[in-house]
């Protein structure tokens, strides 16, 4: 999902899927979860969502030690996150990241402590930090960067219950079909254009073996 455009895949979240994906064009920045694949790209961003439910999944362990970790892990990007909204309006004198150094510190105090820990969800989400430290913490120096990839979670969400509904497709032609008409209809969307008159001007062009029509131009006021 970017500003003007939505590209839809269906398959496995593999390396190669996502080369195919971005491989042809794309400069901008990919913000996403903590499935390892992503690290190969470079422009990357993590979304702070996603960590803060296992924080906060931490904070509610039955287990005391865990949860004092988990609360002061979730407390600290709580902080930084509502420095980071103000900071989009008043910007500071001086960085986040010099204002909170100290916090920053303490953070990865905990992650290093905690890399090997017994507890399997906290050593792994310990570790997760370490490997991404730089990425998740971006928005700090950045603080216009987006904190979540919700705007990607929010396109996918009708197409999911659409194939719920549907129980799916039956065929790679059919996933690929659904994947493009999919694209095709969020991507008009997006660009203030009908989707069903882009793809009825397709459909007649294709009947009469003309040139299909491109996409419907991003609107002159963006």
């Amino acid at each position: 999902v970017t500003t003007h455009t939505v590209v839809f895949f269906i398959g496995y979240r593999t390396a190669e899927i996502l080369q195919n994906a971005l491989q042809d064009g794309f400069d901008g920045r990919l913000i996403s979860d903590g499935y390892r694949v992503y690290r190969a790209w470079e422009n990357r961003l993590r979304c702070w969502a996603h960590l803060m439910r296992k924080l906060r999944g931490l904070a509610e362990s039955s287990d005391a030690r865990v949860a004092e970790v988990g609360k002061e892990m979730e407390g600290l990007m709580k902080t930084w996150m509502a420095a980071i909204y103000a900071a989009r309006i008043d910007p500071p004198l001086e960085g986040l990241r010099i204002r909170y150094a100290a916090a920053i510190e303490r953070l990865r105090q905990q992650c290093e402590a905690h890399q090997a820990d017994d507890h399997k969800v906290l050593g792994s989400v310990a570790r997760e930090f370490l490997y991404d430290w730089k990425v998740i913490l971006r928005p700090v120096n950045e603080p216009h960067l987006p904190l979540t990839n919700n705007a990607a979670e929010q396109a996918l969400r009708h197409w999911v219950i659409a194939r719920y509904l549907s129980h799916g497709t039956r065929s790679e032609e059919g996933s690929r079909a659904f994947a493009l008409l999919a694209s095709v209809i969020e991507t008009c969307r997006r660009r203030e254009a009908c989707a069903w008159r882009y793809l009825g001007t397709v459909i007649e062009a294709a009947r009469k073996g003309l040139e299909l029509p491109a996409l419907p131009a991003i609107p002159a006021t963006a």
